[in-house]
């Protein structure tokens, strides 16, 4: 249960920045927003489940589960939200850059220090991680 909830808090955090990049996208270039959103929508089903299952398992409930799972997928519009009210009045090709940079900064750190040492904890010997980081890349692309 523990396992789950952390999950589920970790996910959240790494869900708010990625609500601003969609956000900001959209507000550029709303091919890219959408091309966004339809991306990151779907890295976020092995997300949820990454929170929902740890939590059925530790207790049974799947109403708790997906409660979790949708506690941690709704910081996503948060972000978004905040991104909109904080920047509303200051958007151009600079606000852009700085904001693209940052977020991008912040999901290559997210990658790089919870979700690849995460998927080598699971799996030590690295028969299947490098594997699935590259398919991962190539469905991305």
């Amino acid at each position: 249960h523990r396992m789950g909830i952390m999950t589920a808090v970790a996910i959240g955090i790494h869900n708010f920045p990625e609500g601003l990049a969609t956000f900001v996208g959209a507000l550029a270039d709303p091919v890219v927003g959408i091309a966004l959103a339809i991306a990151i929508g779907i890295h976020n089903i092995p997300e949820g489940m990454c929170v929902a299952i740890p939590v059925f398992y530790a207790t049974g409930n799947r109403w708790k589960a997906f409660s979790w799972a949708l506690i941690s997928g709704v910081t996503e519009p948060l972000g978004a939200a905040l991104g909109w009210l904080i920047l509303k009045d200051y958007f151009d090709d600079r606000v852009y850059g700085i904001v693209f940079g940052l977020v991008g900064g912040m999901m290559v750190c997210i990658c790089f220090q919870e979700l690849i040492p995460t998927a080598l904890h699971y799996d030590p010997n690295n028969k299947v991680t490098a594997k699935s980081i590259i398919l991962g890349m190539l469905v991305m692309a």
